[in-house]
C-alpha cells in the first residue's frame, strides 16, 4: 500500500512534538523512558539484580541521559539486532556563578560551547533553560528536570551600523563575547538560582549542582509549496532516536534480542561514562546473555552473528553550495535513507554491511541513497566505530539528510521520519547470520 502525504505528515508532527518535549538530553530521555513504559517495557537499574524472562521488554537508564532498551524473544535467541542513535545536540551550556552584571542595566549569563554548533541562528531569538538540578532534599541527593516553559534569554546581535563588515566578511563569534544571553535589566536580586529554586519549589541553598544549556524555543514546522519540508531543533540525532524507539516498540522478531541504544555526549567525543566510548551496551549485552542462562562460549557466538545499526544523520545536497558535496554521490531530501561511509573509518560502513542493509530496504521496498564526504572537505564521526570498541559486530552507518546541521534550527524532508521508521522496524524483523567465509544468510 502506498504511503499517502498525511501519513508523512503525521509522522512528522509527532517527532516535532517529540523534539518540543525534550529541551534536553535528560528530557529526551525521560520521554523516552515514558514511551517504552507506553509499549509495556519494564525499568531494569543497573545497581539491582536482573531477572530477564523470555518475552519480555526492559529498558535500563545511565546518567539520565543516555538509555539502553531490548526485547528478549526466547532463551534461545541467535544474536543482538541493535540500533544506535544520541539524545545531545550542540548548545551552549551555562557555566556555574552565571551571572555578569554590566553597567549596572543589563545581567547576562556565562555559557561556554558544548559541541560544534553554528553560532550565527542563535542571535536573535527566544531562547530558554533546560536541564537537570540536584536538589538535597533530607538525606538525599535528588535530581530534578527542569525547564522554563516561556522566553527567557536572548543573544543580541550587534546593529549593523557598529560592524560594517557583517555581511561582508566571515564573522568570527567569540563565545565568551559575542554569545552571552541578555537574562535582566540588572537587578541585583535577578539571580538564575533564585529563578530556579522558584520554578523547582526549592530553598536555594538545597541547590547542589546543575548541568544546564540554553533551548531553541522556535517549534517545529511543516513548509514548502507541497509541505515537502520541516524545519525544527534538534533533528540531529533526536529524529533517529524516535524512530528507534517506535521501530522497538512495535517490533518483535522470534530469532533476535532487539536493542536501542541511546548514548549521550556524541557531540562532545563520546568518552564518558554515558557514551558510547563507555562500556554501557557491553554491560547490558553481557547481562542479559547471563540473565538468559549463555554460556562464555555462546556469547561469542551470539556476538559474531549480532549486526549494529548506527544511526546519525548526514548532509543532503545544498541548493546554494551544490559543490560542497560528492560529485557522484548526491543524497537529497527526501531521497531516502543514508548509508554513510567513508575510507578513514569515521564510518564503519564496509562492503559486507551496506550490501547485508540495502538488502533489508529492497525487500522493504525503502529507497535509500549513498553518503560519503566530498574527498577535501572532511566530515565529522559518529557513533558505530566508537562502540564497535566495546562489542564488535558488524555495523552500517545510516541517518537521514538534512540541511543546516547543527544549527538551532535544522531542516529536513517530510518523508523521510516515516520512511526511517520503517527501515528500522524491517531491520528488527530480519535476522541476519554468517554462514560462511563471506556469506551471510538473511531471513
Amino acid at each position: 500500500m502506498e504511503t499517502t502525504q498525511m501519513q508523512y505528515e503525521k509522522a512528522t508532527e509527532d517527532l516535532c512534538t517529540f523534539i518540543e518535549n525534550s529541551p534536553s538530553c535528560y528530557h529526551a530521555v525521560a520521554n523516552a523512558a515514558s514511551m517504552l513504559e507506553r509499549a509495556g517495557f519494564c525499568e531494569l537499574r543497573e545497581s539491582e539484580q536482573w531477572k530477564v524472562e523470555a518475552g519480555g521488554k526492559y529498558f535500563v537508564l545511565r546518567n539520565g541521559s543516555a538509555l539502553i532498551a531490548f526485547s528478549v524473544p526466547d532463551k534461545h535467541y541467535g544474536g543482538f539486532n541493535i540500533i544506535s542513535n544520541h539524545s545531545d545536540s550542540p548548545t551552549f551550556k551555562i557555566k556555574e556563578h552565571a551571572e555578569i552584571q554590566v553597567e549596572n542595566h543589563y545581567t547576562t549569563l556565562n555559557v561556554e560551547g558544548y559541541g560544534g554548533m553554528l553560532c550565527a541562528p542563535w542571535f536573535d531569538r527566544p531562547l530558554s533553560i533546560a536541564g537537570r538540578v540536584l536538589v538535597r532534599e533530607g538525606k538525599k541527593v535528588v535530581t530534578k528536570l527542569l525547564y522554563f516553559d516561556r522566553d527567557v534569554l536572548n543573544i543580541v546581535n550587534l546593529a549593523i551600523h557598529m560592524n560594517r563588515q557583517a555581511n561582508k566578511e566571515g564573522a568570527g563569534y567569540r563565545i565568551q563575547k559575542d554569545m552571552l544571553p541578555i537574562f535582566s535589566d540588572g537587578e541585583k536580586d535577578a539571580t538564575l538560582s533564585r529563578m530556579i529554586a522558584e520554578e523547582l519549589g526549592v530553598g536555594e541553598k538545597d541547590i547542589l549542582g546543575t548541568d544546564l544549556f540554553l533551548v531553541n524555543r522556535m517549534k517545529g514546522s511543516i513548509w514548502g509549496d507541497k509541505r515537502q519540508f520541516y524545519s525544527a531543533p534538534k533533528i540531529d540525532d533526536l529524529q533517529c532516536a524516535y524512530a528507534s524507539l517506535r521501530a522497538i516498540a512495535e517490533g518483535e522478531n522470534p530469532h533476535r534480542v532487539l536493542v536501542s541504544a541511546i548514548f549521550d555526549n556524541e557531540e562532545v567525543g563520546s568518552g564518558t561514562k554515558q557514551g558510547a566510548l563507555s562500556d554501557f551496551l557491553c554491560n547490558v549485552l553481557l547481562r542479559i546473555n547471563d540473565a538468559c542462562g549463555r554460556t562464555a562460549e555462546e556469547r561469542f557466538i551470539l556476538q559474531s552473528n549480532s549486526f549494529m545499526v548506527s544511526a546519525d544523520n548526514g548532509h543532503a545536497i545544498h541548493p546554494n553550495y551544490p559543490d560542497k558535496g560528492d560529485p557522484t554521490n548526491r543524497p537529497y531530501l527526501n531521497g531516502g535513507v543514508l548509508i554513510k561511509s567513508a575510507a578513514n573509518q569515521k564510518y564503519t560502513t564496509d562492503a559486507v554491511s551496506e550490501a547485508v542493509f540495502k538488502e533489508i530496504l529492497e525487500r522493504a521496498e525503502i529507497p535509500c541513497q549513498i553518503f560519503t564526504n566530498h574527498s577535501d572537505v572532511p566530515g565529522g564521526s559518529t557513533l558505530g566505530n566508537l562502540s564497535g570498541q566495546q562489542f564488535s559486530v558488524n555495523t552500517v552507518d545510516i541517518g537521514m539528510p538534512q540541511l543546516a546541521m547543527h544549527s538551532p534550527y535544522e531542516t529536513g524532508g517530510v518523508k523521510d521520519t516515516l520512511q526511517l521508521i520503517m527501515a528500522m522496524a524491517a531491520f528488527y524483523k530480519t535476522a541476519i547470520s554468517e554462514t560462511g567465509r563471506g556469506e551471510y544468510e538473511i531471513n
